[in-house]
């Protein structure tokens, strides 16, 4: 399978004695590990290889990092190829900000902390294999509804060929044929020519006119077109329109017609048959939704791990990939739980048993709340805010100690969905004398992405958090009556 396969790592500085030890660092990951003494055969080695992760020492003669990053960039194939720049001098902003705009997604400092490096080639090179799975069944995907649509093709091409199959399709109300008189100007319809306009054989009259009237106003014209056409000498004509049934139905159907001449060649009459390719078109724009879904969810994916990546913070290289691999599983969580409606959305009250589940001793978080289904996006952003809630709790709150109680609920109040989150019997509390990484990403969640409000109450018997999240188009409430979930009102984990 795709999760198995290895990557190529491509390594580029012009000291081998420094790629050596890339290589040494890097080689328990179990990946190919590639290396470039130059910039010039690394730009040899990517022309003929896919590569994961490009791991660049910036200051290298010739070529150095940054053009080097630069005429990667430039080629279509490499524009979102993860690059991490190694600097063995301090970088000033200005310089990180051009690598940045170069496309690196990270800087490592030399001397390099070998876990620290691990960790950073770890998560893009899974990144990497986790988005080649995406596009491999997104381009399955695309071959089967190209391979669908050749064969509803071939099949129309076999009903308009064979009478047998023509009037089965009529029977079941797809196919219409008709006659239309052009030198008198009347009009004859089958059966399912009726069926497939939405008229009652017995009160409809057809004529030009109302033909014309029941046709999308798009479409209006093609026939008119096609009657000029067959003035001008056509013999035959074929084109795909809508048809405005009266009950407000709108069908898509494709129209053949074919002229009959008199020995001067002039027509005197039109046939022609209407199939119904409503299902066939449905078909076919679900399926281009599912792929642009498809492609839209590896790009978010994507970006929120970077993110992680680049803006966690940790007082030592096991915190900091403690705090990465945490947040990376709280996203994976969320993910799970999205993946199992179909990326539908997501219960509330899952989200909630998944996040504090692993915190849970005894009775010590209790949660309950309205049965409200989330969207994925706003999901993800708010498992995040909860991953770091639950984690600061365990690691200096009520959450910290046995004696320690967390009560959340949630409410719809007005226009917003309203979460308290509430800590007692806990450590004693102190209002800190500045926000901490965890507290700046919860609100930069909720407030920046969500545009709710995060407040935060530092009392002595433990803390209280409101979040307040807008009720927009994010959030779905159950109309009352409806089954409730698994995790509503008296929950309680344990």
């Amino acid at each position: 399978m795709m999760s198995h396969e290895k990557v190529n790592i491509l390594l580029v500085d012009d000291q081998p004695a420094k790629l050596l030890a890339y290589e040494v660092i890097l080689k328990e990951l179990g990946e190919n590990l590639v290396v470039a003494t130059s910039g010039r055969e690394a730009l040899e080695f990517l022309l003929k290889n896919e590569v994961a992760v490009i791991l660049v020492d910036v200051c290298m003669p010739e070529l150095d990092g940054f053009e080097l990053a630069a005429m990667i960039r430039e080629h279509p194939r490499f524009q979102k190829t993860a690059m991490i720049f190694i600097s063995a001098i301090q970088v000033s902003d200005i310089d990180r900000l051009r690598g940045y705009e170069m496309g690196a997604v990270d800087y490592v400092p030399v001397p390099v902390i070998p876990e620290v490096l691990r960790a950073k080639i770890r998560v893009f090179a899974e990144l990497y294999r986790k988005t080649r799975q995406l596009e491999r069944f997104n381009a399955e995907l695309e071959d089967r509804v190209r391979a669908r649509t050749a064969e509803l093709e071939e099949s129309n091409a076999r009903l308009l060929e064979s009478e047998q199959r023509r009037s089965l399709a009529l029977a079941a109300g797809s196919m219409g044929s008709w006659d239309w008189d052009w030198v008198n100007g009347d009009w004859m319809w089958d059966e399912g020519q009726f069926h497939i306009f939405g008229v009652d054989p017995e009160t409809f009259v057809v004529t030009t006119a109302n033909v014309e009237a029941l046709l999308h106003p798009d479409d209006a014209a093609k026939l008119r077109k096609a009657t000029a056409l067959f003035d001008r000498g056509e013999r035959s004509y074929e084109a795909e329109f809508r048809v405005n049934r009266p009950d407000g139905e709108v069908r898509w159907c494709v129209g053949t017609a074919v002229a009959t001449v008199d020995k001067a060649g002039i027509v005197v009459r039109l046939s022609g048959v209407t199939v119904d390719i409503t299902e066939r078109k449905r078909a076919e724009e679900r399926q281009n939704l599912l792929a642009r879904e498809v492609d839209h969810r590896a790009k978010n994916a994507l970006a929120l791990a970077q993110s992680i990546v680049r803006l966690t913070r940790g007082e030592t290289v096991k915190a900091y990939i403690q705090a990465v691999e945490g947040r990376i599983s709280a996203l994976a969580r969320v993910h799970t739980i999205l993946s199992l409606s179909s990326w539908q959305g997501a219960e509330i009250g899952k989200l909630v048993d998944e996040e504090l589940a692993p915190y849970a001793t005894g009775d010590q978080i209790t949660f309950r709340g309205t049965d409200i289904q989330l969207q994925p996006a706003t999901a993800q952003t708010l498992a995040l805010a909860l991953h770091e809630l639950v984690t600061n709790s365990a690691k200096y709150g009520a959450l910290s100690t046995l004696s320690g109680r967390l009560s959340l609920q949630w409410a719809i109040q007005g226009e917003a969905l309203e979460l308290v989150w509430e800590e007692k019997d806990g450590p004693l509390v102190e209002k800190p004398a500045s926000r901490g990484f965890g507290t700046r990403s919860v609100i930069a969640s909720i407030e920046s992405q969500l545009g709710g409000q995060a407040e935060f109450d530092w009392r002595s018997e433990g803390l209280v958090c409101r979040l307040s999240v807008p009720l927009t188009a994010n959030i779905d409430a159950r109309q009352p009556g409806s089954r409730p979930s698994l995790a509503v009102a008296g929950n309680r984990l344990s």
